[in-house]
């Protein structure tokens, strides 16, 4: 199990728990925290006993963005994690979910903190609790910046435009009350309890067949685009060899046995 000094990696079950790890900088982004972040993902699909994911932050924040200090050159520390990126210049987008996306299910769990880097990474997860105090927002136009983490991408595409413009436009911050509201984000908890939420949500995604799971998740991404009659051909595509699965046929023995399945992903 990985992990640096500013990302650390758990297990909960079948589920993979990723927590930023930067609490004296309310999570800001690092280079530890995303090579830790690029790794967590890299582990979660490749381990088969993997069956959903929890991004969360250490010491009530979620993450506040990129380190100002270290997007002007300062605080990159260690050579180790310089010459990853050196090697993959592409680590820190596949990090932040700009050019990742993990096979398996992933939910955050907010607390606090979760603007401009953490907004754009928010919109890489597909599940979203949030405590009542918990802020949101592109702040990026307010310094003179631009949210490249893909937010004027995505944002429009879940959320409607007119709140999705008027958070990238105005740089202010949002309440996870309106962040509900206008559908950024899923479940409004008390304050400390959007991990426990989250890992419950995660609890009952792994109770469901891995294979099926999987498969719901990527239709559902790959049809997002595509006209209704390519989409409905792309989820036949994907949906009938689950249905000739052993884990399948496990399901519905279950159901008739009235006992819990045992799934294999096979």
């Amino acid at each position: 199990m990985g992990g640096t000094e500013h990302l650390t990696v758990q297990r909960e079950g079948a589920t993979l728990v990723l927590t930023l790890n930067r609490p004296e900088a309310k999570n800001a982004l690092s280079l530890p925290m995303l090579v830790g972040l690029y790794d967590g993902w890299v582990e979660a699909d490749e381990d088969d006993t993997v069956r959903s994911v929890v991004l969360t932050g250490a010491g009530g924040a979620f993450c506040a963005g990129m380190d100002l200090k270290a997007l002007s050159g300062k605080g990159m520390e260690g050579q180790q994690y310089r010459d990853r990126l050196k090697a993959d210049p592409d680590l820190h987008w596949k990090a932040m979910l700009r050019h990742h996306r993990p096979r398996k299910p992933v939910i955050a769990a907010v607390e606090g903190h979760c603007v401009a880097g953490g907004t754009e990474i928010l919109q890489g997860t597909d599940i979203r609790v949030a405590g009542e105090s918990a802020t949101f927002g592109l702040f990026e136009v307010k310094r003179g910046l631009f949210p490249i983490g893909g937010s004027t991408v995505r944002l429009q595409r879940q959320i409607p435009r007119t709140h999705a413009l008027e958070m990238l436009l105005t740089g202010r911050p949002y309440t996870a009350d309106e962040a509900a509201r206008i559908g950024l984000i899923g479940h409004v908890v008390p304050d400390g309890t959007a991990l426990e939420r989250a890992l419950a949500i995660a609890e009952q995604i792994n109770a469901c067949g891995p294979l099926a799971v999987e498969a719901v998740k990527a239709s559902v991404y790959e049809t997002a685009e595509m006209t209704e009659a390519d989409a409905l051909k792309s989820e036949l595509e994907r949906g009938w060899p689950i249905f000739d699965t052993a884990d399948a046929k496990e399901g519905a023995r279950a159901f008739a046995e009235k006992r819990p399945p045992v799934y294999r992903r096979a």
